[in-house]
């Protein structure tokens, strides 16, 4: 018989909502110091851009590595390169949100949260990439834990600047 996923996946997925309310809260409730956004965001991308070619990266090895996918051709579907790919598109979507959310929460809530939000970011598309391949629980905290700090930062600052 088989076992539903989804208690396991919101669960990560709920793990991953609080962990976006402790990633934005905590640099505010520690009183941690306003960094200027102009200062904070180049580092705040820093380590999602590592992330993101590490991925690249991995995505051209196996490329390399593989005669059947070497000049370009679709991946086999349910392949560990597709995997790969669909982890790598689903991180450039969230990037993209990022870099629509992220400055405004910067400029608002200052740069500390949008250096935790990076941090955040490259650690939670780690647990995704691996969940990917490994675990659906783990897959929707990853998923989680990248989508709704990002959200959160923007209702959050939002409502501080209202």
């Amino acid at each position: 018989m088989l076992r539903s996923k989804r208690p396991q996946i919101l669960t990560g997925m709920a793990l991953g909502a609080l962990w976006g309310v402790l990633i934005i809260g905590l640099p505010q409730w520690l009183g941690l110091p306003y960094i200027p956004a102009p200062i904070a965001l180049p580092g705040a991308f820093l380590t999602p851009g590592l992330v993101l070619a590490l991925m690249i990266g991995r995505l051209a090895q196996r490329r390399f590595f593989d005669d059947a996918i070497i000049d370009g051709e679709p991946f086999a579907p349910g392949s560990a390169a597709e995997t790969d790919q669909r982890v790598l598109t689903n991180t450039v979507e969230q990037l993209v949100l990022a870099l629509a959310i992220w400055p405004f929460a910067a400029v608002t809530l200052g740069g500390a949260v949008a250096i935790a939000l990076g941090l955040s970011f490259a650690l939670m598309r780690l647990v995704f990439w691996g969940g990917y391949h490994l675990s659906p629980p783990l897959r929707g905290l990853g998923f989680a834990g990248t989508f709704y700090p990002t959200v959160i930062s923007g209702i959050w600052a939002l409502a501080a600047w209202a």
